[in-house]
């Protein structure tokens, strides 16, 4: 699938943004930091790369928990680099394999 997806972006006209397919625990650290974050896997804590490459005054938007007991957290970090993070529903989402 990552062969396909690859050959399909590159032969596209437009230009899209650039595509990195990998383990999403250690998020991006060359293209940090982000402004919003939305993780679609669910390790069991946030894991702490991706808090430190939020910006400051950025979002992330993560689902989070045991595969039986997960949240929809959202993370914010605010202008002093603080992170508050707050439980926002039940979910049930893949586990993120690390």
């Amino acid at each position: 699938m990552r062969k396909t997806l690859r050959s399909c972006v590159d032969k596209c006209s437009r230009k899209f943004p650039e595509l990195k397919i990998a383990n999403g625990y250690h998020g991006w650290s060359e293209h940090a930091p982000f402004d919003r974050v939305i993780v679609t896997a669910a390790p069991d804590l946030i894991p702490p790369p991706l808090i430190h490459q939020l910006k400051k005054g950025g979002k992330m938007v993560i689902p989070a928990g045991l595969p039986d007991a997960q949240q929809l957290m959202l993370v914010d970090k605010d202008a002093d680099g603080r992170v508050a993070m707050r439980e926002v529903l039940p979910v049930q989402f893949s586990q993120l394999e690390t």
